[in-house]
């Protein structure tokens, strides 16, 4: 059974029926976690047998044969700590705290997991960006959705089915701050001072990712506006709706007539805001954390432009508009053949955009980190911009995805 495709209520169901105690404030990944470590622990024991670890792919730059050597000990570690703990509860914080992940030099670390699993190995005050599309939590579009699952639904339709992510319900927005709240409670503890969160989000959530990372503790220094033209009007007509009422077809006609410019209320969206967050210094200078971190302060010889000689602004665009805006705010076209073949999924990001952000918030050699890593458009930036990278995905076709762009 794929336990990633059950719901939090089915899961809390299962963990009932296992005869857990204490579970009910678990995450869905934690849920997941513990399921899969009773059920290991119930099963007859057969020699040789090994509990089953996410799925990982490193990708190394150097230092190939001690990076190896370093992923036999996680394996042996992890191992252990499943024969030698009875107790669910404190084999999941064993596993968690005994078993940490280290990443090397120009090392891109890419697994399919969960992310709030797998950022609880990292080492605290060890990350230095962050740059992340997370689920938004609208309709169809949760930490769980699958982009042919979405795209291949018969109901997908305007008249008998929103189509996806237009569905509006106010427990979207809660249930998305909710879940980033924690995630951003996570990301605190682990990256350095003056790193930087970066998220991408959409005009009408982007308040809840906002007070999310600000409640966690992050400071709001900014938000970038990643500016397009390419995007389809979500206003939808009443027509449908009209011919549906229990009136005369002359009223009918009249209303369908009356209200033909009237359409519902989702204007064409031609940006897509990003949340730029910062852990706090503390009591250090800009400088002072430059030199023990090397984290807060931005690199602005990073320029854009069409011709690629003015600062970077909180507008970006990666399409050729207008003579104003290509001026000022074109990071780079991106090439039609960038998001590679056989590339399923629906959010895909501009490399160049990407790229751009890891330059600009980070340094060569840095942490990065995105924990929905989709497609793996992060990663491949990392690996371009030689950083090294730690992504999780927990869709196992989009992981695959991440691999072929990634070799």
């Amino acid at each position: 059974m794929d336990l990633t495709k059950l719901s939090k209520s089915e899961l809390l169901i299962k963990c009932q029926e296992l005869g857990f105690t204490k579970y009910k404030s678990k995450n869905k990944g934690k849920l997941i976690e513990l399921i899969n470590i009773k059920q290991e622990q119930q099963q007859p024991q057969k020699p040789q047998a090994q509990p089953q670890k996410p799925q990982q792919v490193k990708i190394i730059i150097e230092n190939e044969s001690e990076n190896e050597s370093e992923n036999e000990s996680e394996n042996e570690s992890e191992n252990e700590e499943h024969e030698e703990n009875n107790n669910d509860k404190d084999a999941t914080k064993k596993e968690i705290k005994d078993i940490p992940i280290n990443i090397n030099n120009n090392e891109i670390i890419i697994l399919n997991a969960d992310c709030m699993v797998e950022l609880n190995k990292l080492q605290d005050n060890s990350i230095d960006c962050v740059i992340t599309d997370p689920p938004y939590f609208i309709d169809k579009l949760d930490n769980n959705w699958c982009s042919s699952e979405v795209n291949n639904d018969v109901k997908n339709s305007h008249i008998t089915h929103l189509p996806k992510g237009m569905k509006f319900d106010k427990s979207q927005v809660k249930n998305l701050y909710d879940y980033y709240l924690e995630l951003s409670k996570l990301l605190f503890r682990k990256m350095k001072p003056g790193g930087y969160f970066l998220s991408f989000s959409s005009p009408r959530l982007y308040h809840a990712i906002a007070m999310s990372c600000e409640v966690a503790g992050f400071e709001i220094r900014d938000m970038i506006n990643w500016t397009y033209t390419q995007s389809m009007p979500k206003g939808m007509s009443i027509f449908h709706v009209i011919k549906k009422m229990n009136i005369t077809e002359e009223e009918k006609n009249k209303l369908i007539h009356e209200y033909k410019d009237y359409k519902t209320p989702q204007i064409r969206s031609c940006f897509e805001p990003i949340c730029v967050a910062m852990k706090p210094l503390g009591k250090l200078t800009f400088i002072q954390n430059e030199l023990q971190f090397k984290t807060g302060l931005l690199d602005f010889s990073q320029k854009v432009g069409i011709d690629n000689d003015r600062v970077p602004a909180n507008i970006m665009t990666t399409e050729e508009y207008n003579e104003t805006y290509d001026k000022n705010f074109l990071v780079s076209k991106p090439s039609k053949s960038e998001k590679g073949y056989n590339n399923t999924h629906i959010t895909v990001k501009p490399l160049a955009l990407i790229e751009h952000l890891i330059k600009l918030f980070s340094k060569k050699g840095s942490l990065v980190v995105d924990p929905f890593l989709g497609s793996g458009t992060t990663a491949l930036a990392c690996k371009n911009t030689e950083r090294k990278c730690f992504g999780t995905e927990l869709n196992y076709e989009y992981y695959n995805i991440c691999l072929n762009r990634c070799k």
